[in-house]
């Protein structure tokens, strides 16, 4: 997993190609992380209590990451982000939610100032190789990757000094067994999880910008075999992308690591084109070598050979 920590966020005017520094400047297949600088006003009051919401985006598609947001700030300055327009990120145009996490990133914008936030996102391979785990191993399904990326998130703040008080999360799953799990994890701080909690709290609704806009840039940038700008939104459902999985599927490979190759829908469409199965053969035991005990090669099983016990209890 790849961690991009402090990278310092672009001060320049806004600019209509903004690409965040959550997006990492190499395009990758690994899951990355970064970590915003503390923002001046929590390192000026640290003994004033912040609050902390999470949120993700790109959860069903097929194609691209799955971006975990967190967002921070004094909770007396939560309400102030509504006057800047922070909302359910799915409510705003792709415009307004790339301004507002530019504003995030402006040294001399208040927000800047005033806000911390954190990203990591979970690329397609790392999904697609977690949930496809063979039997005896045991997969490692969506939910316990979210949940365990949530976890992280949350305590790299913390790690950083942040003085957090309330965490709200929007759900992942059940909403009271996921805020019992964070409670247990986290018993110090108060833990609220809710549904449409990105529409309910302010912070929420920031993490969600940030999640958000993360993703989308990063299907932009991607460097894979396709080009991803022609693939649409990434849901099975989108049109786009399902003439684009259709079009860029390869009868061997199928597709670049950008595709969830766990997902229904790209099992679906590799049947429909006759796509080449591969089968693997059980691999052959490896024999028992007794050469190094002077034993002969022929004699693999113990219940064959001769033990002495001449040596017992000397």
């Amino acid at each position: 997993m790849t961690r991009i920590e402090n990278r310092v966020c672009d001060s320049s005017p806004m600019t209509t190609t903004f690409i965040p520094p959550s997006v990492p400047e190499i395009s990758t297949y690994r899951t990355t992380t970064y970590v915003s600088e503390i923002p001046e006003s929590v390192l000026k009051n640290p003994e004033k209590p912040c609050c902390l919401g999470v949120d993700e985006a790109g959860r069903g598609p097929v194609v691209g990451p799955m971006v975990y947001g967190v967002s921070y700030c004094l909770e007396e300055y939560e309400p102030r982000l509504k006057d800047f327009g922070f909302a359910d990120s799915k409510t705003l145009t792709e415009q307004k939610r790339s301004e507002l996490l530019e504003s995030l990133c402006n040294g001399d914008h208040e927000l800047r100032k005033n806000v911390g936030w954190a990203t990591t996102s979970i690329s397609a391979c790392d999904i697609s190789s977690a949930m496809l785990k063979p039997h005896n191993i045991g997969n490692y399904n969506l939910n316990e990757q979210a949940h365990d990326v949530t976890m992280e998130l949350i305590d790299k703040v913390i790690q950083k000094g942040v003085n957090l008080r309330h965490v709200y999360v929007d759900t992942v799953g059940p909403p009271a067994s996921y805020q019992k799990k964070l409670q247990q994890r986290f018993p110090a701080l108060l833990i609220t999880v809710s549904k449409k909690a990105d529409a309910i709290y302010p912070c929420v609704s920031s993490a969600s910008v940030c999640a958000k806009v993360t993703r989308d840039v990063c299907l932009r940038t991607s460097n894979g075999e396709e080009n991803l700008l022609d693939c649409g939104s990434g849901y099975p459902s989108d049109p786009n992308t399902k003439k684009w999985l259709a079009q860029s599927i390869h009868p061997l490979f199928g597709w670049s690591r950008d595709v969830r190759f766990s997902w229904q829908t790209a099992k679906d469409c590799l049947e429909r084109h006759n796509s080449i199965k591969v089968v693997f053969g059980e691999e052959e035991p490896t024999p028992v070598n007794f050469g190094d005990l002077g034993l002969s090669k022929q004699k693999t099983d113990f219940k064959d050979l001769e033990i002495s016990t001449s040596w017992w209890g000397h």
